[in-house]
């Protein structure tokens, strides 16, 4: 499983459906679906934590705040800082176990040592654009959220590439793609990290198993010539990496040829010496 080396987060525990992280100087402790395990919580910030989100019976839930906990504080990732706050739904902004495919991006655009257009889709707050950005990439990035594309233009701020060649574009995704392809653009990488469930406009169930062929094949026309990665992130429970490996297999490697990886992701627990899986990611890359 890869795994991220942070220094501004750690996962210190994890029990009883819970997480107990440090964010910077912050101790949070959230629910997580995947920890099925009821081990003793024996490290004393169980009982010191800032804040703890809470879900409730009727659906939703919110934050109990139990210590100081910021409006807004800021944690780095190597040269890329973001600013966090606790939100809604227990997330604060950024997911660090993600931080092993800004490695991975960075090093395969820095690698190909020539100009690289980026297409970030569902960009969120802008964590993997800016990894692009810093990388020396041109990046597109999309999100159908004004407030979280905001989000990503205050962090690309943080980090000092507010002066980068970026686009910020709150539209929704399929349908940007459509246009694009209509317009003739093309991209040499593509990062793909769509929610799991969500509902469209006319409130029609979208559900990320049923709606991932034609997302990841409406995609390929966008490729360049000389194209250098596509990257798709899952958090769904029943779209494994190997799935999503053969989509692209069939998609995009009977096309352009190259090689194909996926795995599990995941955060070290320090309590533990164990890694909590954080979901899946495939890969295709030039050779």
């Amino acid at each position: 499983m890869r795994v991220s080396n942070w220094k501004d987060y750690e996962l210190i525990d994890t029990s009883a459906g819970e997480r107990l992280e440090r964010w910077g100087k912050v101790i949070l402790i959230r629910p997580d679906p995947q920890i099925l395990w009821d081990t003793p919580k024996k490290n004393p910030l169980w009982e010191k934590a800032d804040a703890r989100y809470r879900r409730s019976s009727t659906g939703g839930g919110s934050w109990q705040e139990l210590g100081r906990v910021p409006p807004v504080w800021s944690v780095r990732y190597g040269d890329l800082k973001f600013r966090l706050k606790t939100m809604g739904f227990k997330h604060t902004g950024i997911f660090p176990e993600q931080a092993v495919n800004w490695d991975l991006a960075m090093g395969l655009i820095q690698k190909a040592n020539r100009s690289v257009r980026v297409l970030n889709l569902f960009g969120y707050t802008g964590a993997a654009t800016l990894a692009c950005l810093k990388a020396g990439a041109e990046v597109c990035h999309v999100d159908a959220s004004k407030g979280m594309v905001a989000w990503a233009r205050e962090n690309a701020a943080e980090s000092g590439l507010s002066n980068r060649p970026v686009r910020w574009l709150v539209d929704d995704c399929r349908k940007f793609v459509l246009r694009e392809q209509r317009r003739g653009n093309k991209y040499d990488c593509i990062i793909m990290d769509p929610p799991s469930y969500g509902r469209g406009p006319g409130g029609e169930v979208w559900k990320l198993e049923e709606q991932i062929y034609t997302l990841i094949s409406e995609c390929v026309p966008l490729l360049s010539r000389d194209p250098l990665f596509f990257l798709v992130n899952s958090y769904t429970a029943g779209l494994s990496p190997a799935v999503m490996e053969y989509l692209l297999g069939v998609l995009v490697a009977k096309r352009f040829g190259g090689k194909l990886s996926s795995g599990e992701i995941g955060l070290p627990v320090t309590q533990s010496g164990l890694v909590l899986p954080c979901g899946g990611t495939a890969v295709w890359q030039a050779e």
